[in-house]
């Protein structure tokens, strides 16, 4: 404050100063969902007839009315969106965010990113850090699951400049051939799931795709179910491959047998989404007689570097 401020200009100053701050008793301020100060992440899926039809176009998955938060966002840190490209035609994105992920959910084309070019297919996954715009080109009609974490950058008021990976190109053929390994494996049937989860050399606190997204191929083989588990990152979950009888239940305790109790039941729908809250329990099963594929991805790479995550998994009977 200048000394040759008056006293007018003093009371004036910190008037300003003062009048955001604001004061809440403890309980309230410490459990905004319970106090009512901001809502919980709904249960929402979003079908496959989005991507399956119209223009090309990005088609947002936002839940951001029902967030309270600026959109478009599927979750409080990550937008989730299918990206439909008719045959010969290009889309230009270019996300305020510090991490993307592709999944080729069909299709045939090419991306150019920072003066390269990066050939997909359906199956493949692709990454992008921050910066860059991205020119996707389809040769055959294409669709992509594409997430990214701009609500995060958004929510803070930051700009993303700096890339912290470089873009990672995942072939179909490689993962299938290491989802194939994983289930081969004879401890496959006493683990909890059988998956792989993508991984990036830069990502070595976290061991995820990209510093804050977190993504897993995983099967769900014929009769089997995936016991409860919970954790504290959304679950923006994409149904790759199933036939009916594929589904997942879920709810907020389990009893003491560890089955869910009042359960919400989700049915699996091919190439469509849904997103399932975090710290709630959820199991997938499989009662169709084929093997389903799936694909959730998470703001588990943010939730595992702050050590967060606190995934737990029940007792099977």
């Amino acid at each position: 404050m200048s000394a040759t401020m008056t006293r007018d200009e003093t009371t004036i100053d910190l008037d300003e100063l003062t009048r955001d701050g604001l004061f809440y008793e403890y309980s309230r301020a410490a459990d905004p969902i319970g106090s009512g100060a901001i809502p919980p992440v709904p249960y929402a899926e979003f079908p496959a007839e989005l991507h399956e039809q119209g223009p090309t176009r990005v088609i947002p998955l936002d839940l951001s009315r029902r967030l309270g938060c600026l959109g478009p966002a599927t979750s409080p840190s990550l937008c989730a969106n299918f990206l439909h490209i008719r045959p010969g035609e290009s889309i230009r994105v270019r996300p305020n965010a510090s991490s993307q992920l592709y999944f080729v959910m069909r299709g045939r084309g090419r991306t150019q990113f920072e003066g390269r070019t990066i050939p997909w297919g359906t199956g493949d996954f692709l990454t992008l850090p921050a910066h860059a715009e991205a020119l996707h080109e389809a040769d055959e009609d294409a669709a992509f699951y594409w997430v990214h974490d701009e609500p995060m950058l958004r929510y803070l008021g930051a700009r993303a400049e700096s890339p912290t990976f470089r873009p990672t190109l995942y072939r179909a053929e490689e993962a299938k051939a290491e989802l194939a390994k994983a289930a081969a494996d004879p401890e496959a049937q006493r683990r909890s799931r059988i998956s792989v989860l993508l991984a990036n050399r830069a990502c070595d606190q976290t061991l995820t795709a990209t510093p804050t997204l977190w993504a897993m191929l995983g099967i769900l083989p014929a009769g089997d179910v995936q016991v409860p588990h919970r954790h504290q990152s959304v679950a923006l979950d994409l149904i790759i491959e199933c036939k009916p009888g594929c589904y997942t239940l879920v709810g907020k305790e389990l009893d003491d047998r560890g089955r869910i109790i009042d359960p919400e039941r989700v049915d699996w729908k091919p190439a469509s989404a849904f997103v399932t809250p975090p710290g709630l329990w959820h199991a997938h099963y499989n009662e169709s007689g084929v093997p389903a594929y799936l694909l959730p991805i998470q703001d588990a790479g943010l939730q595992t570097y702050l050590r967060t995550l606190d995934i737990r998994f029940g007792d099977p009977d």
